[in-house]
């Protein structure tokens, strides 16, 4: 359905671009706000040759109405199939002539575009980043054809086992919260748009006030802030400020759901987590290695290694603006099912009555920092963080800040969040494969 969204954009008089600098003795951060509104933030990584730079839509699925459900991930498809300056062919020749990596993805909270090449070639990326952000045309052939693509991608999402029954947990444990509804649509919606709903959808969302520019690598801020506001000068000023969605609550509901194409159960088994701005994340982050991080983790080590139960196990923190989950997701048979949802169950009893020992929260804390200096060790990744960290907190913690928080908590703390989380009230779980005649009630949730 196409809709007009005049009464989404809000207007902002120019702001003069106003420069700072963060340092934390290893990180050089820069920040300025271009006249139009746009956020431009930078980290310079002098001992490295490339430069990753991204843009990033502060809007995703869970800010779609229901009947638009998909369109973020539509238009972001939508972009690289032409612009205004660009041909789809075009785009795909220019990036591979100068070894680049262009990419892009959706999620429930935002949109990104993003690009990492050589320093040298910085100019011309950034000209193709802007083109695809920009000026994208949305012809009527275009939309057909990519129409068929996506609809392709939910059929592979469907048939992917392990996707499937997270996304039929998030939509139960959601239900009726835009939180719930799939990242690409359903194939009724995505059936439904048009050129019109597309332009009204870009027009309402692509503004200044809802982007932040990011980049990191070997660049000098001054002249790479001149460099994008040539380009983003004409960026329409405003933010999008529509109806703003309900409160997300969530349903402790148990989903069997029946596919006698499957040869092993999927479980995903949850429970409401912390908001990913939320003061004890450290703690939760711990707390998620410790039980199902990795491979010293207790569910593997229980579930895989004692008793050789299911080949993949493990648990995930998904933290969103106002809400979160801790999930716990494993492969097993029918037949072992009901003991595995047992002893996922008695693990949380045991965080919950028990304090963990030094040296386990010692390992679990060496892994998350090893995890994240290791994973900011590239200009794409220190890229990603910077925005991030923008979008969420309007503030850079630096590697040291965190590895100090981190390290400051305590067993106590580990097992006061076990406690807040883990009610069995609270838990919802999905069961999808061929259950045959496998039957699950909240007994089997009591500990």
């Amino acid at each position: 359905m196409s809709q007009a969204l005049p009464e989404a954009v809000s207007i902002k008089p120019p702001r003069k671009p106003a420069r700072s600098t963060l340092q934390d003795g290893t990180r050089n951060i820069r920040r300025t706000v271009l006249p139009n509104g746009l956020l431009v933030l930078t980290e310079r990584m002098e001992h490295v040759r490339s430069v990753s730079m991204g843009v990033w839509v502060c809007v995703g699925s869970r800010d779609e109405q229901m009947e638009l459900n998909g369109i973020s991930h539509f238009v972001e498809h939508m972009v690289f199939k032409g612009t205004q300056n660009r041909s789809a062919q075009r785009i795909a020749r220019e990036i591979d002539a100068i070894g680049g990596n262009l990419d892009a993805y959706t999620s429930k909270e935002n949109i990104g575009f993003n690009v990492k090449v050589l320093d040298e070639h910085v100019p011309l990326a950034l000209d193709m980043l802007a083109d695809l952000v920009l000026h994208p045309t949305f012809t009527p052939d275009d939309i057909q054809r990519e129409r068929g693509v996506i609809l392709e991608e939910i059929k592979i999402d469907e048939d992917n086992p392990d996707y499937l029954v997270h996304e039929i947990f998030t939509q139960n444990f959601w239900k009726g919260h835009p939180l719930g509804r799939p990242i690409l649509g359903t194939t009724s919606t995505v059936k439904s748009f048009g050129q019109q709903t597309l332009f009204d959808y870009y027009g309402g969302r692509f503004l200044s006030g809802n982007l932040v520019f990011s980049a990191a690598g070997n660049l000098e801020h001054d002249s790479f802030v001149e460099q994008v506001e040539k380009h983003f000068a004409g960026l329409r000023n405003g933010v999008s400020a529509g109806p703003p969605a309900p409160e997300p609550a969530t349903r402790a509901r148990i989903t069997l759901r029946n596919k006698k194409a499957l040869e092993q159960v999927q479980l995903c088994l949850g429970v409401p987590g912390p908001r990913v701005a939320a003061e004890g994340r450290y703690t939760a982050y711990l707390l998620n290695s410790i039980l199902g991080g990795g491979m010293s983790s207790r569910l593997f080590q229980t579930v895989r290694e004692e008793r050789g139960l299911a080949y993949s196990i493990f648990s995930e923190l998904s933290p969103y603006r106002d809400t979160g989950s801790l999930c716990v997701y494993a492969g097993t048979s029918a037949s072992n099912a009901e003991r595995v949802v047992r002893l996922t169950m008695e693990e949380f009893q045991r965080l919950k009555k028990e304090t963990v020992a030094e040296d386990e929260l010692q390992r679990a804390k060496d892994q998350l920092k090893g995890n994240l200096v290791l994973g900011l060790e590239s200009s794409s990744s220190r890229m990603a963080n910077l925005a991030r960290q923008q979008v969420y907190f309007g503030h850079f913690f630096g590697v040291e800040e965190v590895l100090r928080r981190v390290d400051a908590v305590t067993s106590g703390a580990v097992q006061q969040m076990a406690q807040s989380l883990f009610h069995p009230e609270l838990v919802a779980i999905t069961l999808l494969g061929n259950l045959n005649g496998l039957k699950l009630t909240r007994d089997h949730l009591e500990c």
